[in-house]
């Protein structure tokens, strides 16, 4: 278990900086990114209706899938700003997995998949 928690903490800065590179790479403003890292912490508003659905909505926006699929739209669509967000959003997932915050269960905030908050 704690081997498996150690991947996911490299595996995060992995891709915060895979994603810092990349946001480089796309030249877009530092300012969006510094204004719209934290954005998806919002999603933390659910647990006011309770914390099923609390956790429902935080783990749709802390996962890989909702990021990534943001990037293929905006890739698609030829949007930089979406895929402005896409990595931004991305950095943050892979931010929170450093620091130890992982997908949430229903039982409560603390209760994560990495560990016990």
């Amino acid at each position: 278990m704690i081997m498996n928690r150690k991947l996911i903490h490299i595996e995060g800065l992995v891709i915060l900086i895979l994603m810092l590179v990349l946001y480089n790479y796309i030249n877009y403003n530092w300012w969006l990114f510094i204004v719209l890292l934290l954005v998806p912490d919002l999603s933390m508003l659910g647990y006011i209706i309770n914390t099923r659905i609390g956790a429902v909505i935080y783990n749709m926006f802390h996962t890989y899938v909702f990021t990534v699929g943001l990037a293929i739209i905006a890739i698609t669509i030829n949007h930089e700003l979406l895929l402005a967000v896409s990595i931004i959003f991305t950095a943050h997932i892979g931010m929170d997995r450093t620091l130890g915050y992982g997908l949430k269960y229903p039982s409560g905030f603390k209760d994560t998949h990495m560990q016990r908050i």
